[in-house]
Order: structure tokens, then C-alpha cells, then sequence
């Protein structure tokens, strides 16, 4: 029986002393190096023998199962479509030739057994001390079951959650999320839910900008648009943005590192508007590429009071951090 492999960091078998990011289905981009690393053993058995290798210097996953298609959408602010008719096309999936290379192994009685070797396997091998994001220094899995604590394991972080607040499954975004639990019609598309506050966990987009600084300020705009004028799907669900004022833009210490936090408010055609904010710092992971937490908090009194930003900007821990457990339970929504 195979069993499917949990998200984690593995060794990268092209890579010498370095993992690499399995994301349930199919190796991502992500690397770290791997500081305190265990000889892989050839023709290793067990359920994680399925899953792909991680090509030679990295390339596209040579078969992983394409991402499931979440059900809804999130709309600006959260919102998620009622009904969405959704035409999914054909992917054509190119198969990549690799060529195995095969390890004769001499067992001590001269048998002459051949056996492949870990690249030909394609089985990340299982480190006590890396798997499922988990850091070298030894720290258990991350608490992703705690109900007070958003895990994006990929970058390595925990965010306090708010009471009333949910972590939804699955969004279209596909990065990690939670939300205040009570829904609302959009102002502008009575088609679709939206929240009264949001907010996402993701590696930054802008690879080529290296400041925290320069990441938030690049970044609050997108994030403005996302939240509040157009959706992925060209929806105006609060009818677009009409002006926005910057009201905070300085450093901010998060997960030990130092970052950068720019606020601004917004005004949409429809609905109160709200606040956006994006807070960029350094992954404590790999290369240190940059992580962005995004907040968008509708204005007027149905959305979160502006020092939940705060405090959960104050929360965000490393994943495995001994002060990260229960942090969430004490921020009133």
C-alpha cells in the first residue's frame, strides 16, 4: 500500500545539502540548505517511494498530479462566489525522460544485488528534524490542528488567530488564509460573500527587490486591488476603489527579523471601504527570500478594530517557536 507524502522540506537529491519545499503533490522552487543532513539509504522502501525526484537543479515536477480547482472564489476582501460556472480545460502534461542511473550495491556477501540510487527512486527520505517544515534545530511538526494558530508552513511562520475568526481550507488564491467568520453580501456583487477582514501569508512576488521596504511598498497596491477593486475574476465587489490614503509606512520587527510595514485607507465606490496593509520581512528559511502577510480590514463598525493588525503583525512566530502556542486565543476579534 502507498501512502502520499505530507508537505515538508526534503533532500534534494540533485542539489547536495539542500532541501527542497514537497508540497503534498509536486516540488515547488523552494530551497533551504540542509545543515545537519542523514546519508540517504539506496532502494529505500516505505510509502513515500511514489513521489516524484527532484530534477537536477530543479525543474518541473515530472508527475505530480495538477492542483485541485477550489470550489468558490474570493472575492475583494475575501469574497467568495455563490455561483461560479466554471469551464476547465484540458491540460496536457509533457512527460520529462530521466535517465536513472543504477548503483550496484556489494552487501558484504559479494551477491552483486543492484539496487537504485536515491535519485533514481524518486523518495525523499524522512529527517525527523525537516520534514513538514519543520527547522533543523529539532522542533516537532507545526501546529497546524491548533485553532489558534495559521500555519504557512512554506515560509515557516505561525500567526496568532483571532477569536470568531476561521482558517478556510481552500481559496483561490491558494495561499494561506484566515478571515472573520461572518459573511456579508458585497456592496457591489450581490453574487458574492464578502469579509469583514482578511488576511494572507505568501512569498513575495517581487523575486528582484531585495529590502523589506521596497517588498511592502511594491506590494500594498496589489494588495489594495485584490481586496477592494477588482477580483481575479474582474468583479467590482465593493464597485472599485476611488481614492486611498497612505496613513502608516515604517519598520516593523516580525519572527526576529526586520521588516516593513505600509498601511493605506482605501474609499470604494460601494460600502465603507477599508484599511489594506502589507508587512514584508525575511524568511528565516533557505535564501531568505522575502515573506508578505496582507491585511484588508473593512472601515466603519462591522470591521476588526485596526490593532488586530497590530497584534497579530506582534504574533507572527517561527514555526517550532516555543512562545507561538495559544497566542491567538487572547486577540478580540
Amino acid at each position: 500500500m502507498t501512502h502520499a507524502t505530507p508537505p515538508g522540506w526534503y533532500p534534494d537529491t540533485g542539489l547536495p545539502a539542500t532541501e527542497r519545499w514537497w508540497d503534498g503533490t509536486a516540488w515547488t522552487a523552494h530551497t533551504r540548505p540542509f545543515v545537519d543532513a542523514v546519508p540517504q539509504q539506496p532502494g529505500l522502501a516505505g510509502p513515500q517511494q511514489d513521489l516524484p525526484a527532484a530534477p537536477y537543479g530543479f525543474g518541473p515536477p515530472s508527475a505530480a498530479t495538477p492542483a485541485p480547482v477550489p470550489a468558490g472564489r474570493r472575492g475583494p476582501g475575501g469574497g467568495l462566489r455563490r455561483v461560479v460556472p466554471l469551464a476547465v480545460g484540458a491540460v496536457v502534461v509533457v512527460a520529462v525522460a530521466v535517465t536513472v542511473a543504477v548503483t550496484v550495491v556489494n552487501s558484504g556477501g559479494g551477491d552483486g544485488k543492484a539496487a537504485h540510487s536515491p535519485a533514481a527512486t524518486g523518495a525523499p527520505a524522512s529527517h525527523p528534524a525537516t520534514a513538514a517544515g519543520t527547522h533543523a534545530s529539532g522542533a516537532g511538526a507545526p501546529p497546524t490542528a491548533d485553532p489558534a494558530l495559521l500555519v504557512d508552513q512554506l515560509n515557516g511562520i505561525t500567526l496568532p488567530v483571532p477569536d470568531g475568526w476561521e482558517k478556510p481550507t481552500s481559496t483561490v488564491e491558494d495561499v494561506t488564509t484566515m478571515r472573520t467568520s461572518h459573511s456579508y453580501t458585497c456592496p457591489g456583487d450581490s453574487a458574492s460573500f464578502c469579509y469583514h477582514g482578511t488576511v494572507t501569508s505568501r512569498t513575495a512576488d517581487q523575486s528582484d527587490v531585495s529590502s523589506a521596504e521596497a517588498v511592502a511598498k511594491a506590494d500594498i497596491e496589489d494588495a489594495a486591488d485584490s481586496s477592494y477593486d477588482k477580483d481575479l475574476v474582474g468583479d467590482l465587489d465593493y464597485d472599485g476603489i476611488t481614492s486611498h490614503t497612505r496613513t502608516e509606512s515604517r519598520p516593523v520587527n516580525v519572527a526576529g527579523r526586520t521588516g516593513y510595514l505600509v498601511r493605506w485607507r482605501v474609499r470604494t465606490g460601494a460600502g465603507p471601504g477599508g484599511y489594506v496593509q502589507t508587512v514584508a520581512f525575511p524568511s528565516s528559511l533557505g535564501s531568505e527570500s522575502m515573506v508578505v502577510v496582507r491585511f484588508a480590514f473593512d472601515a466603519g463598525p462591522d470591521g476588526p478594530p485596526l490593532h488586530v493588525m497590530d497584534t497579530i503583525t506582534s504574533g507572527i512566530r517561527p514555526i517550532g517557536d516555543a512562545t507561538s502556542g495559544g497566542v491567538g486565543s487572547s486577540i478580540a476579534p
